[in-house]
């Protein structure tokens, strides 16, 4: 058994906000068509289940698209942005409340390699993994993943160990969202502090 990985109970919490934040700093492997590839997550955002305007299941919303966010936690949750971008979230929660937090950026670990054939980027690694559309990608995901079990062995998160200083996480607004307040500007985005992988500072 692999002692590093990030238990259930880790998922299971209520609260997608501190889960959101205690994502930052831990290491997310994917095992895919025999390719493995790693990286430490620097940047997330989190959707507070039936209240959260900026959440796919704001106001109870269920449908094929967002079912899998009603789910036990410690699943994926996958979905396409713009009919382009694949995009990576992690269910939370007690099953029925509908918490997600979206990875955002992270900072390559191992299998680069893999990741620029999956991203064409030869010449600069901090873009293989900056912003959600650019990771999912590098890490092989799609939305065929939709609903992997963060306790298999096709993806799953470790802790190594990396303390991240309180002071150097940054909680901030979310990004792109065209909602109401206060949900506009709630501070549910966390990011390290002057790390070059981030997608956004501020």
């Amino acid at each position: 058994m692999n002692e590093q990985k990030l238990p259930l109970s880790f998922y299971l919490r209520d609260d997608v906000v501190q889960i959101s934040r205690d994502l930052i700093g831990k290491q997310i492997f994917t095992y895919l068509d025999g390719l493995l590839t790693s990286a430490i997550i620097v940047e997330t955002e989190a959707y507070r289940g039936p209240e959260d305007k900026g959440s796919h299941a704001f106001n109870g919303r269920r449908t094929a698209r967002n079912d899998i966010m009603y789910y036990a936690g410690g699943v994926t949750y996958m979905y396409i942005c713009y009919g382009i971008h694949d995009m990576l979230n992690i269910v939370t929660g007690p099953e029925g409340t509908s918490h997600a937090v979206l990875i955002r950026a992270l900072q390559p670990v191992d299998g680069l390699d893999i990741m620029r054939e999956r991203r064409a980027v030869y010449s600069d690694d901090k873009r293989l993994c900056k912003g959600p559309g650019a990771l999912a990608r590098a890490m092989g995901l799609n939305k065929t993943h939709n609903g992997l079990s963060l306790l298999g062995d096709q993806i799953w998160l470790e802790d190594r160990g990396l303390e991240v200083p309180e002071e150097d996480i940054v909680a901030s607004a979310r990004i792109g969202l065209n909602i109401d307040s206060p949900y506009k500007e709630i501070p549910w985005r966390f990011y390290i502090r002057g790390n070059r992988y981030v997608s956004k500072w501020g």
